[in-house]
């Protein structure tokens, strides 16, 4: 694994920081849900809770594929 260090405002606190990093990267798909859910420090489920009050989605999956494969059932 790769270290980071940063300089943050001291209202800030550091797992505000990995919360967020890892909702983001999880948002742009480039870390999985577990990765995400451990970075954060959190079980996968009060992460996947918490990515539902930031609305972000669990599943990467387009509103046009749904419709089509509805159509199809």
């Amino acid at each position: 694994m790769k270290q980071v260090t940063l300089n943050l405002p001291l209202d800030i606190e550091e797992e505000e920081v990995k919360l967020y990093l890892a909702m983001k990267l999880f948002e742009e798909g480039k870390i999985s849900l577990g990765q995400a859910s451990a970075l954060a420090g959190y079980s996968k489920r009060a992460f996947m809770e918490i990515l539902g009050k930031h609305e972000i989605p669990i599943f990467d999956y387009p509103a046009e594929e749904l419709e089509r494969e509805l159509g199809n059932a």
